[in-house]
């Protein structure tokens, strides 16, 4: 994919780690200029050196409202557009949902959902004057089926499709194409939340993937011709049961 993001300015949220920083990775492989959002400066600065000067840290908590409206006017004072937001930083909650933390479940609604609406929202306004633009973000194939050991994950996953979707539809005519990406269970960090049976039923039977393949399906969404958007992409381990 040598060169096929020469020119573009993308925004990765959750890229000091895991898919994001895969893909982060990859856009600068394909000549992209990304601004890296996390909330780990240290980690941030580790990326971001070794990446060289395609990259750019951006320090933001999404959780915090006001940290969270600053994405879009912190892309345009480093780079001044944005033609990808990759909307990937997210949490994990499993388990048994009477046994759950109360902040735990608001922690992670807040970062999977509306930490995500916030940063469409912020950015499309600026892709539609453009008239041209990519939003992807990071679902999960447990938005797709109800997983029954994490009911909170699985409940937020559904949110976010159904909210990618619908603005996927509002935008259509906008030259501002809207997608989501699904992994199945991905090596990462966030795995450490994983029930720990789960996590080592998962690795005795194959049934994780690395984050370059994740990374690989949203270099796909990003490179088709500008009439083709790949609305949802599902990305499982092929000994995946689900």
């Amino acid at each position: 994919m040598a060169n096929e993001l020469e020119g573009k300015v993308a925004a990765v949220t959750g890229a000091a780690s895991g898919i994001g920083l895969a893909t982060t990775e990859a856009m600068i492989a394909a000549g992209a200029y990304v601004v890296l959002v996390d909330r780990d400066e240290a980690a941030l600065a580790r990326a971001c050196e070794r990446l060289g000067e395609a990259a750019v840290p951006l320090h933001i908590d999404l959780l915090d409202p006001d940290s969270c409206a600053t994405l879009l006017p912190g892309v345009l004072e480093r780079a001044g557009k944005l033609d990808i937001l990759y909307a990937n930083a997210g949490c994990y909650l499993g388990g048994d949902v009477a046994e759950a933390d109360p902040a735990a479940i608001d922690r992670m609604l807040n970062l999977n959902v509306n930490a995500v609406i916030k940063n469409v929202r912020d950015v499309l306004p600026h892709m539609i004057e453009r008239g041209t633009g990519d939003i992807v973000v990071t679902g999960s194939v447990a938005g797709h089926f109800p997983v029954s050991w994490e009911p909170v994950y699985s409940a937020s996953k559904w949110a976010v499709n159904c909210f990618v979707q619908t603005v996927r539809r509002q935008v259509n005519t906008t030259g501002v194409r809207v997608g989501a990406v699904s992994p199945g269970p991905v090596v990462s960090p966030l795995l450490a939340d994983w029930p720990a049976e789960n996590l080592a039923k998962a690795k005795a039977n194959g049934t994780l993937i690395e984050p370059q393949a994740v990374a690989d399906a949203v270099m796909y969404m990003l490179t088709r011709p500008r009439n083709v958007t790949i609305r949802d992409m599902v990305v499982l381990p092929s000994a995946f049961d689900m």
